[in-house]
């Protein structure tokens, strides 16, 4: 057995001259095959090499395993393109600063120190708070002397130099409010999440006429235009009366309407003898004065790539200059829209363009204290006739809880940008159509007026046209004179509108008034309309009194 090894050992040597081994490996190793490795990850490479995706282990020095005769050509295993560049993964610019996250501190700054809570350990950086063990998120850490409580731009080698608009991205802003506490805030679940913010005026574009558009709608007066209206009034029809009702028909209508109405008995209307029946006509005049307006404001929203229509494309038009197909007619509806060539890519000012901003709930302290047991992590309970204590089974003792709002991380995504980090600006048209109605009713009995507005009655007279003229052929007079006022109001009352058509009309209701008698006593009722509406104020068979039904 021994001559046996021995005989090995040197056909051995004599196939491998260094050290009797395969190069690179070495006894009870396993042997090394480039480029096929069982359980091998995504991104890394066979044990002992070195891979830019983020591979384990450190590159071998000469005659090591893996590399007996020297460091890997270019293009070799674990460097297919040669060493990685600086701006590589995990060194967005070279290697990284002194006293970056995770980094020993610099020159002059001061080392970290570890703050102990209950359940929890924290690592506490310039009176930042960040759980420890997990990944810091952008400006997170804040080790270059950010203001406490602020939150810098992101890295250069993850945002462009300037804005998609062209412009300097902005510095970040401070957190709302004082810096972070230095103790934890009692939890209110009902807390809401503060009011989203406009951008700063002094950073909108300024554009040649809109120069005093705010964030407010402002409504613009329309361009002076002549209003044509020479010459005498167009031929108009005459005017018919309508005629009245029966008695009988009187009699039926009283007797539906008693029998729809659960506290009236049908007896009386059946039973009753109408001693005079007396018709007459109400009128009901309408102006319908159908207007435009306009008002611009500067919008804004979260930008995701989406075209921009900017300045660049000519100077915008003017407010009313812009075509806008009408609605349906006499009918009131708004429409929004962007005016073109005033829209540009702006850097959120809530969260200096990164994104995130301080939790409104923890104040970004990533933890509050429990309202349960107001952060004593003990409660009382009852029991047997006694107050026993315990610890809190809302907190477990520790007297607080992880912020559920920003889930422990101090940061919550951006509600302005959505977390997008730049937001699109524009000025916003707002075009109105509003329909503007006036009415005069003539009605000369005890009838009360306005049950005239809910029912139909004859069409005796319409008109429209852009400007309309008064009515002064009508058989009432009062209905001449109203039209005369209303017209006349209504030529002058809408400054800030464009008027675009008028309307208006004459319709006669037939009112009928019926005199009856019961049981020794007279009394009346009104039909009125062409429904047929009933109105009576003391009905005899009513078993509610004073119930009126209209």
């Amino acid at each position: 057995m021994a001559c046996h090894a021995i005989r090995e050992k040197n056909k051995r040597k004599s196939q491998y001259p260094q050290g009797g081994y395969p190069a690179g490996q070495v006894p009870g190793a396993q042997p090394q095959y480039p480029g096929n490795y069982q359980n091998q990850q995504a991104g890394f490479g066979p044990p002992g090499t070195a891979y830019p995706q983020g591979g384990g282990g450190q590159p071998q020095p000469q005659g090591g395993p893996g590399y007996p005769q020297g460091p890997p050509p270019q293009g070799g295993p674990g460097y297919p393109q040669g060493p990685p560049p600086q701006g590589g993964p995990g060194y967005p610019q070279g290697p990284p600063p002194q006293g970056g996250p995770g980094y020993p501190p610099g020159p002059g700054q001061a080392p970290q120190q570890q703050v102990t809570y209950p359940n929890r350990t924290y690592e506490q950086t310039q009176g930042q708070v960040q759980p420890q063990g997990q990944p810091r998120p952008q400006g997170g850490g804040y080790p270059q002397g950010t203001p406490a409580g602020g939150l810098p731009p992101p890295p250069a080698a993850q945002r462009p130099q300037q804005a998609p608009g062209g412009e300097q991205w902005a510095s970040a802003p401070s957190y709302h409010g004082s810096d972070i506490p230095t103790d934890d805030l009692m939890d209110d679940p009902n807390r809401a999440a503060p009011n989203p913010s406009a951008p700063p005026m002094e950073k909108m574009d300024h554009l040649s006429g809109y120069e005093n558009v705010s964030f407010n709608d402002a409504p613009l007066a329309p361009p002076s235009y002549n209003e044509v209206m020479s010459g005498p009034p167009p031929e108009r029809p005459q005017i018919k009366g309508v005629t009245g009702i029966s008695a009988e028909e009187a009699q039926d209508a009283l007797v539906d309407f008693a029998s729809q109405q659960c506290c009236y008995g049908t007896g009386a209307a059946k039973n009753m003898s109408i001693v005079n029946m007396e018709g007459s006509s109400a009128f009901h005049y309408t102006l319908e004065t159908f207007t435009e307006a306009r008002s611009t404001c500067w919008a804004y929203e979260p930008f995701k790539g989406q075209p921009i229509d900017g300045s660049n494309n000519g100077p915008a038009p003017g407010p009313w200059d812009i075509q806008v197909q009408q609605r349906t007619k006499f009918q009131d509806s708004t429409m929004h829209m962007e005016i073109p060539h005033t829209a540009s890519v702006k850097p959120c000012h809530e969260c200096g363009s990164i994104g995130r901003v301080r939790c409104w709930r923890c104040h970004g302290r990533g933890r509050v204290m429990c309202h349960h047991c107001s952060g004593s992590g003990r409660e009382t309970y009852y029991e047997d006739g006694h107050h026993h204590h315990r610890s809190c089974t809302w907190c477990h003792g520790s007297g607080r809880n992880r912020c559920h709002t920003c889930f422990g991380h101090g940061q919550v995504p951006c509600a302005i940008c959505e977390a997008r980090g730049s937001l699109k600006c524009y000025i916003k048209l707002t075009v109105k159509w509003i329909n503007h109605l006036a009415d005069h009713i003539v009605e000369r009995t005890s009838l009360p007026d306005h049950l005239i507005r809910n029912v139909s009655g004859e069409l005796a007279f319409e008109e429209e046209l852009p400007r309309v003229w008064a009515i002064n052929h009508f058989p009432e007079d009062s209905i001449n004179k109203a039209s005369g006022q209303l017209v006349q109001q209504h030529s002058g009352a809408f400054p800030t509108e464009r008027i675009l058509l008028q309307r208006h009309r004459v319709r006669i209701i037939p009112v009928n008034e019926a005199t009856y008698e019961h049981k020794g006593k007279t009394r009346n009722f009104f039909v009125y309309g062409f429904e047929k509406k009933v109105y009576t104020a003391d009905y005899p068979d009513s078993c509610c009194w004073g119930c009126t039904i209209l």
